[in-house]
């Protein structure tokens, strides 16, 4: 069942430590990292918006909403930004780019806990790591981020979780989770995670 809820995938630039490839279109294990994405959340959201600042690339992917960074230059923060900005729905699941392991279980908990919290802001946490860009952010704290972005030279997307009613979604340490959360940063990383995709088969 389609929710009334926006998701914004962050497709962002060129990876310096992946030979300037945009890394959603990295293959792993012969599927693009975004195809990959689109599979896991399509059925969930009934509005998916792409953020980045080279369009051109994703010409292919009509069922996306495709935008660039109206503040281009501070990271991901800028991301989250366009994808609030752009959205519908008063709500918007904010993905990386970059994990192509997610589960679409967790994404459906996230969510229901979410409606239940009330809060601006839920972001996932294992041990004392969180993980800003697996979030779900209501469209009423724009206007904050927008003061923030223009006021603060730290555009950390956790420092701005600071300034709002942000919540944790408590998650056990398991390798299962940990997986889920696992991105791409250099080429070595592609191998790894087609090494988990290989046991869960």
């Amino acid at each position: 069942m389609r929710k009334v809820i926006t998701a914004a995938i962050l497709a962002g630039g060129p990876g310096s430590r992946m030979k300037g490839i945009l890394k959603p279109g990295l293959l792993i294990d012969g599927k693009t990292i975004l195809s990959r994405t689109l599979d896991a959340i399509r059925d969930i959201f009934d509005e998916l918006i792409l953020v980045t600042n080279k369009p051109e690339e994703f010409i292919k992917y009509k069922e996306c909403i495709v935008v660039s960074d109206h503040y281009r230059g501070i990271g991901p923060l800028g991301g989250i930004h366009a994808g609030l900005q752009n959205a519908s729905n008063d709500s918007v699941f904010i993905f990386a780019g970059d994990m192509p392991l997610l589960n679409t279980e967790l994404i459906e908990r996230q969510i229901g806990l979410f409606k239940v919290l009330n809060c601006d802001i839920l972001v996932p946490k294992t041990g004392s790591s969180i993980e800003p860009l697996h979030s779900i952010c209501r469209r009423s704290v724009l206007n904050q981020l927008d003061k923030y972005l223009s006021d603060e030279k730290d555009h950390a997307v956790r420092e701005f979780l600071r300034t709002v009613d942000t919540r944790y979604m408590d998650l056990d340490e398991t390798e299962e989770i940990l997986n889920i959360f696992s991105n791409i940063n250099i080429p070595s990383d592609i191998r790894k995670i087609e090494k988990i995709l290989k046991s869960e088969k």
